[in-house]
């Protein structure tokens, strides 16, 4: 058997967090076994389905790196599928229609929560004739439940599920208005583009029992069902927004890499033994239903960003470069070169692409430099007369490198009789205009000497901030 499973959102939002761990494992499910991946655009709800967010998920998916086979399917332009599949029913005897008014549903549901149970549907239109219907009303079509025994769901995650027949009610197919529910659509949509594994959030559990009905009513192979715990804040409570329940756009945003976000992902109800840093690789070699977890995960944001800070230091420098220049506004040729030659020492500090696009942006900052207030204070008058020292022996490097630049500015420190942190602190002041950057040294190196020169004559020039 090939497998094929699908990722099935609805465009009402962004790929939020969740839809994105479901996607991915679905992607790596298929791709471990040489299977297909599909993509289904559940929008039948045209109120609130939209092609902005039709677009996010497109977006959201490429940029994590979920290709998928085919293309897209919208399920509201299969209608006329899922209406032959209730029509069929209805023909066979396994579905009629119901021709219940909006008030008398509401007095079953009434009596229902007066009495203490679950509000189902009395099945009162199942046997009626049908030359009993109103005159003037259209009816919904429901589907035939067994009245006895039970539906048993062998799920391959939570194991074997069970529940009686006679707590689900006939559940409706067609509307009245001919529209078809998404418990139809779903089911005849996987069995018309040949799903072969359903996985999903086990919030939809519950509807898995109806749909096996509607598969066993239709004579169709059920799928294999597997449903993934659901991901809850560090508290334990539903994850919200304050916990980290944004869209894939809003962590790309946040400066995240699609690499970073899939293996914080994987390991949210899935482990490979004690493995942490999974690549995508092996994520395809490893992956497989039964090492994922029953219980609930909880996001911590905290590891998702310091698994990013590991793939910033181990990401290509070309690529983190063109990201960070990217953020950047409309640097020129000039600040680009040095970005470039800086991320090899700006990237071993940095956590996320904001982070690094932050620590890079005094190579683009105009003369003179905005000084931030603690490097203010070091370019105080011993700071200057640091920096006053130092200017001769910097003009004088012919070989403008970092031995070069090292060496002369070790020379000025003993023979100044200061430790190098006291020549380090006021020159990165003058050169960065912030207390925190690479390595002196690289700094030098990576602004050149004119550049550099010239701020350290910018930081000379300025009143003492003690004035």
């Amino acid at each position: 058997m090939s497998v094929v499973t699908r990722f099935a959102p609805s465009p009402t939002g962004f790929l939020h967090i969740g839809g994105a761990r479901t996607a991915l494992f679905n992607w790596l499910f298929a791709k471990h076994h040489d299977g297909r991946f599909l993509l289904r655009i559940e929008d039948t709800d045209r109120a609130r389905s939209t092609q902005a967010a039709v677009d996010a998920i497109f977006d959201g998916l490429s940029w994590l790196g979920l290709d998928w086979d085919g293309e897209a399917v919208s399920q509201f332009a299969r209608a006329d599928l899922h209406r032959a599949a209730a029509e069929r029913l209805l023909a066979e005897g396994r579905a009629y229609k119901c021709y219940c008014s909006p008030e008398e549903l509401a007095e079953m549901r009434e009596k229902a929560r007066a009495e203490g149970r679950s509000a189902l549907y009395d099945g009162r239109w199942r046997d009626r004739d049908p030359a009993d219907a109103p005159p003037g009303v259209a009816p919904v079509i429901r589907l035939k439940t067994p009245n006895d025994g039970e539906t048993v769901v062998d799920d391959a995650v939570q194991g074997t599920v069970r529940v009686a027949n006679t707590t689900l009610d006939d559940m409706v197919l067609l509307r009245a208005d001919g529209t078809p529910t998404y418990m139809l659509a779903v089911v005849v949509d996987d069995h018309d583009m040949g799903v072969t594994h359903v996985i999903r959030g086990d919030d939809h559990l519950t509807n898995t029992f109806r749909q096996v009905g509607l598969y066993n009513a239709l004579g169709w192979d059920t799928p294999v069902f597997a449903h993934i715990p659901l991901i809850h804040g560090p508290d334990g409570a539903k994850m919200s927004k304050r916990h980290g329940a944004l869209g894939a756009e809003a962590y790309r945003d946040m400066g995240f890499l699609p690499e970073a976000l899939c293996n914080y992902l994987l390991r949210l109800g899935w482990s490979h033994g004690d493995d942490e840093i999974i690549t995508i690789e092996q994520a395809i070699q490893w992956f497989d239903l039964a090492a994922v977890n029953k219980g609930a995960a909880r996001f911590d944001m905290d590891k998702l960003t310091s698994l990013n800070g590991h793939y910033i230091r181990h990401a290509d420098d070309g690529r983190l470069a063109d990201l960070v220049l990217a953020r950047m506004d409309a640097p020129g040729p000039v600040v680009a070169e040095r970005v470039r030659r800086a991320i090899p020492h700006l990237k071993e500090r940095a956590k996320t692409i904001v982070e690094l696009t932050e620590s890079a942006q005094f190579l683009s900052n105009g003369r003179p430099l905005a000084l931030a207030p603690k490097a203010a204070q070091l370019l105080d008058d011993d700071g200057r007369a640091v920096l006053r020292g130092l200017r001769d022996p910097l003009t004088g490097v012919t070989d403008w490198t970092v031995p070069s630049l090292e060496a002369a500015v070790r020379s000025f420190a003993d023979g100044a009789g200061l430790k190098l942190g006291k020549v380090a602190q006021p020159l990165r002041a003058a050169l960065t205009g912030t207390t925190v950057s690479p390595g002196i040294f690289d700094v030098l190196d990576v602004l050149g000497s004119e550049e550099a020169l010239g701020r350290i004559d910018d930081a000379l020039a300025q009143r003492n901030p003690r004035d």
